[in-house]
């Protein structure tokens, strides 16, 4: 596992019952479960499963739920399949996903982890009054294009660049109507498709400077540890070996762009060769094929997943 990387998802994976097959199948998964549930003394485990999809699509839930099935994944691999994490090359994970990555390598406890992020998707959708921000995929747009529109749309407004998922794939975040007018921009220029995205808030921009000041005083009591393995994040897309920045760069975060396209071509340059995505959906796996297709990436969500990753 010299030239594999872990890498967690982000909001957008979550679906009813995921992880629920991987939950009856293993007990090193129930215990996370579990242990998240208790630390956060709701029954999320429930919720995860049986929805109402309403309620898990909050923030504050979405985000230690894809946490916990992520989390339920990597337990199950090392206590009841073998696996060396520390054999890894690197981990990354996307947004929230980066808190999985830490948790993962042992930088952060579990419950650590599931109290910040309920904290995180809290202040997240605090931040911003509801109807007054807004978050657009541009598909088929290049950066240096996408930062010429979001010039042009955001006059007095923000309108910033949230993610850089890939060649292709960008997703700005800022007030809605200059997420519109960002819109309107980019059909004029034949870009493929640009389309409002169904979230709760503009994350990843200016605006949630509220959450940042929010979570600072709570990152910034939390102790990180030395990671296993090399984690590569979002705000600098290279590893970072001292874990006392670890609080810092998970507050810049907040407010700053995910360079996901970055992240998976510095792995790839450091040597990786397969990206194994960790949890909920194939959102990255889907993307690591756009930045990398020489990159071999799969998905595990289920035992029979993990069956056929140990087979490798």
């Amino acid at each position: 596992m010299s030239s594999t990387a872990f890498v967690f998802p982000g909001q957008g994976s979550q679906f009813i019952g995921m992880g629920k097959e991987l939950y009856e199948a293993s007990l090193a998964a129930r215990e996370v479960f579990q242990e998240v549930d208790e630390t956060l003394k709701i029954n999320l485990t429930r919720l995860i499963f049986d929805g109402p999809s309403e309620q898990l699509m909050l923030t504050q839930n979405t985000q230690p739920a894809l946490m916990a099935v992520s989390l339920a994944i990597v337990r199950t691999l090392v206590k009841e399949a073998g696996v060396e994490i520390k054999n890894l090359k690197f981990v990354a994970g996307h947004s929230l996903g980066e808190y999985s990555a830490l948790a993962a390598v042992g930088s952060l406890t579990l419950s650590d982890c599931a109290k910040l992020l309920r904290q995180r998707g809290e202040s997240m959708q605090a931040a911003v009054p509801v109807g007054q921000g807004a978050m657009a995929a541009l598909l088929g747009a290049e950066l240096d294009q996408v930062e010429n529109i979001i010039k042009e749309a955001a006059q007095r407004d923000i309108c910033e660049i949230a993610n850089d998922n890939s060649p292709g794939q960008i997703v700005i975040s800022g007030h809605v109507e200059a997420v519109n007018r960002a819109i309107e921009i980019a059909k004029s220029m034949n870009i493929k498709r640009a389309v409002i995205l169904p979230v709760s808030a503009p994350f990843h921009c200016s605006l949630m400077k509220p959450s940042a000041e929010a979570m600072k005083p709570a990152l910034e009591a939390t102790l990180f540890k030395a990671p296993s393995v090399p984690v590569v994040f979002n705000v600098t897309a290279q590893s970072e070996d001292n874990s006392q920045t670890y609080a810092g760069l998970l507050v810049r975060q907040i407010t700053n762009r995910v360079r996901w396209r970055e992240s998976i071509s510095y792995m790839k340059m450091q040597g990786v060769t397969k990206v194994i995505e960790v949890g909920a959906g194939k959102v990255l796996t889907g993307l690591t094929k756009r930045i990398a297709p020489e990159l071999e990436g799969i998905s595990i969500q289920t035992p029979a997943d993990i069956d056929v990753f140990l087979k490798q």
